[in-house]
């Protein structure tokens, strides 16, 4: 087992044993178990990340205090996250399960980035690629969903993805270890458990082989998908403009490919735009500018011979202050750092990415927040107030990317930081100064 998963990290380039620290979500499950002990045992710097998502009580309790000294056994940093996501579904209007995706993927990455880990780990294996290509073809999906679940996709790995569970359950006797079962695995209310536990069985029934069979039919796709690909990527030279605000696609160049659908779907896979969306926004080529779609994590505007691309603004969860001495802040993919300096000794630097602030004036904690309807500031230079509202207005910034303009307030609710665009006056830095807060946006 052992040298299954080295050979297959190697061969798929995961990533680079015993250099790369890599960050594994463990659930405490049997799989992730594991994934972890196979990882350690293969000499990889390890850390710990574990999702508490409030669904199961005491039980999800227990899970996490298992996972904690699991950690503590394998002498790997330890991270946790305790989400309320039934409420974040219900504010989204969508599915519990897709909350949880939404929530532990969002903060796996933000943990994984403010830590420089090469890659998150996870614990799918062949099964579970068997069972996901399943359910992905009863819901109806393209090329993408029909080569079932990737050894690599972007940041995260799957280093289980070549062990069939019958290994996995040996490797577990053999080495003795513990794991926590979740009774929700057996539960029928959701597809996944369904697909397991009714279809399943009657197609192995057909096709003892079936998880080699699929695994076979994923490669095959997988070629198929890659000379699509290639198409697309040449495509998307042409039309595609990656700035650091959003993503922007030229119209003339998708109106003119062939199968326009087929491309924009590829295209836009990677923010999460259902088929039948993209069938709509490509009926929308000649409609007016202005027209909005919606994915789970992303929304597009139609805009004047364009389309343009932002995450959604989603509801934020966890606390946003930043206290008096601490020094980053790490919220909803954003990351801010402070630095005190002393004024005599301090330039100000021209980049809007860095707020330079009279500390003697903020009232800690601050507090990072999306602006709302009916904020103000002052913006620098000017002595007046100013709906931030028309200041976005005058800085022309576009309808979507709108929603994700945020600001810095002291703690009595003033606004000393329109992020990335203005400081207000009111906590400028001058003649007056003797302490500075350098806010940057890393």
């Amino acid at each position: 087992m052992l040298d299954q998963v080295r050979q297959f990290i190697t061969q798929e380039n995961l990533f680079a044993i015993p250099t790369d620290t890599v960050l594994v979500a463990v659930s405490g499950g049997l799989d992730s178990v594991v994934l972890l002990d196979i990882l350690h045992r293969l000499g990889v710097p390890l850390a710990v990340a574990h999702c508490h998502f409030g669904l199961r009580g005491e039980e999800a309790d227990a899970d996490e205090q298992f996972v904690r000294k699991l950690a503590k056994q394998y002498e790997a940093p330890y991270f946790v996250e305790f989400f309320q996501t039934k409420a974040f579904a219900e504010r989204e209007g969508i599915s519990t399960q897709m909350a949880a995706r939404l929530l532990r993927y969002r903060w796996f990455e933000q943990v994984r980035a403010a830590n420089d880990y090469a890659v998150l780990a996870t614990a799918h294996h062949r099964r579970d690629a068997a069972e996901t290509m399943l359910l992905n073809l009863t819901h109806g999906t393209g090329l993408a969903g029909l080569h079932g679940i990737q050894a690599k996709n972007g940041r995260v790995v799957r280093p289980l993805l070549a062990c069939a569970k019958d290994d996995i359950y040996d490797y577990v006797v053999e080495n003795r270890l513990i794991w926590r079962e979740d009774a929700s695995n057996d539960s029928p209310v959701y597809q996944r458990n369904r697909l397991r536990l009714e279809a399943l069985p009657v197609l192995r029934a057909i096709n003892p082989n079936l998880d080699n069979t699929l695994a076979a039919t994923a490669e095959r796709v997988g070629g198929a998908e890659e000379i699509v690909r290639r198409y697309v990527a040449t495509l998307a030279a042409e039309a595609r403009r990656d700035e650091p605000d959003a993503t922007y696609l030229a119209l003339p160049p998708l109106a003119q490919a062939a199968a326009p659908a087929l491309v924009l779907h590829e295209l836009l896979r990677e923010f999460g735009f259902a088929w039948p969306v993209v069938k709509e926004i490509v009926a929308a080529f000649d409609g007016p500018a202005g027209k909005q779609f919606d994915s789970p994590t992303h929304r597009l505007v139609k805009d004047r011979g364009q389309l343009v691309i932002t995450p959604r603004r989603l509801a934020q969860y966890g606390t946003f202050q930043l206290a008096e001495g601490q020094e980053d802040l790490l919220a909803d993919g954003l990351r801010l750092r402070a630095t005190p300096h002393n004024a005599a000794d301090y330039e100000i630097p021209r980049s809007r990415s860095t707020a330079a602030l009279d500390a003697d004036k903020l009232k800690f904690p601050l507090t990072l927040r999306r602006w709302q309807e009916g904020d103000w500031f002052m913006p620098l230079g000017m002595k007046g107030k100013k709906h931030l509202s028309d200041f976005l207005i005058d800085q022309k910034v576009p309808l979507n990317l709108k929603d994700e303009v945020r600001v810095l307030t002291s703690a009595d609710g003033k606004i000393c930081w329109v992020v990335g665009w203005r400081v207000d006056d009111r906590f400028k830095v001058d003649e007056a100064t003797t302490r500075v807060l350098a806010v940057q946006r890393l």
